[in-house]
């Protein structure tokens, strides 16, 4: 069966070799006898699955000693809270909002403690970041908590050294994690959904720097607690088995490929190529500035919605699938992720360029 070029924002695409390995170790893992899905997690063989993925993110981020990474579950969006139950100690936290995710954690935040807004871009229906000049930060704020990569408005962050924080910077970089190199040491925290760039859904990353451990209330339950998840190396209970062997993979393909420099230069291409095909267009349209375009998430309106639906269902008969935008922006979206090839968005511009010469 032909592969088609599935542009999801996620649950998202995955690199067609780690599916294929992922389908050969399937019934027998490196002649264990069993599946990765049915060993324990105590046992020898999963904590070599475990311990290498850890070195092998380590080694593509370049995360420092004095960092833990925590394989988690609950998503991103348990993260919303988890963050200032652990890191608040009773202080208030600084929250930067540039679209649909850092508002909803902005929401979160603020239910399990004190969360200020310094400042946010909705009035512009976040298609730019703040200036500096409009940004309002506490200097004895617990951290600054922003998102890096807004998935739903295809907003991203190049540069955070421009925000000026002298406080822990916390991070959601869900959707452009491993997309381009990322220097860890400028965060204190960074977390995300693996559903994108990392592998499949039910795996959440968080990378926390070990000065910020130990500061959750003595009354926070168990699995919520960074230190402990860190002093039992993310197995306080069973964890995500399956989809950390599938990250693991991942990891090992983004190594085989050059890492993440290589994957930055080639993700600017595909990016690049594709705006290039919107902006030359009378019939599509980015509202976003050309300075925080994300490279990973792009949408883009037709300048008639009748012809939404006409567009989705033709692109399907070309095999490009999961393109429609998301219901709070409308038009369309193109995630094209670490896995999506140069093809598959040389294909969507191909077919845009044709559908404006029938329809334009």
């Amino acid at each position: 069966m032909e592969r088609i070029y599935n542009f999801s924002a996620g649950p998202a695409m995955l690199p067609q070799e780690v599916l294929e390995q992922a389908r050969d170790e399937l019934l027998d893992w490196h002649g264990c006898g069993m599946s990765v899905m049915e060993m324990t997690h105590r046992g020898k063989d999963f904590s070599a699955i475990i311990a290498q993925a850890e070195a092998d993110l380590r080694e593509l981020l370049n995360i420092p000693a004095n960092y833990k990474v925590l394989f988690l579950q609950g998503g991103a969006t348990m993260q919303f809270a988890q963050v200032p139950l652990n890191l608040l100690a009773g202080r208030s936290a600084d929250y930067l909002v540039t679209g649909a995710w850092s508002k909803k954690a902005f929401k979160e935040a603020r239910k399990v403690g004190s969360a200020r807004l310094v400042a946010t871009t909705e009035a512009s229906n976040f298609t730019r970041l703040p200036d500096k000049t409009e940004i309002s930060l506490d200097p004895d704020a617990a951290y600054l908590h922003v998102c890096t990569n807004e998935t739903v408005h295809g907003v991203e962050m190049h540069d955070v050294t421009t925000l000026g924080a002298s406080v822990p910077l916390v991070a959601d970089m869900s959707s452009h994690i491993l997309s381009r190199p990322v220097d860890v040491g400028q965060y204190g925290l960074i977390y995300g959904g693996a559903q994108k760039n990392v592998g499949q859904a039910g795996l959440t990353l968080v990378i926390v720097r070990e000065d910020l451990l130990g500061r959750a209330p003595a009354n926070l339950p168990t699995m919520l607690d960074y230190a402990v998840q860190a002093e039992h190396g993310s197995m306080l209970n069973t964890p995500p088995t399956y989809s950390i062997y599938i990250a693991g993979l991942v990891f090992q393909w983004l190594k085989g490929r050059g890492g993440l420099a290589a994957m930055e230069r080639i993700n600017i291409a595909k990016a690049k190529l594709l705006y290039q095909a919107i902006d030359a267009s009378g019939l599509y349209h980015n509202p976003v500035d050309p300075a925080c375009r994300s490279r990973m998430n792009v949408p883009f309106t037709l300048n008639n919605p009748e012809l939404d639906d006409i567009f989705v269902a033709e692109a399907k008969k070309q095999n490009i699938v999961s393109i429609k935008g998301h219901k709070m922006v409308g038009g369309m979206r193109a995630s094209i992720y670490n896995a999506m090839p140069l093809e598959g968005v040389q294909a969507l511009a191909d077919f845009m360029q044709d559908f404006e010469r029938r329809h334009g």
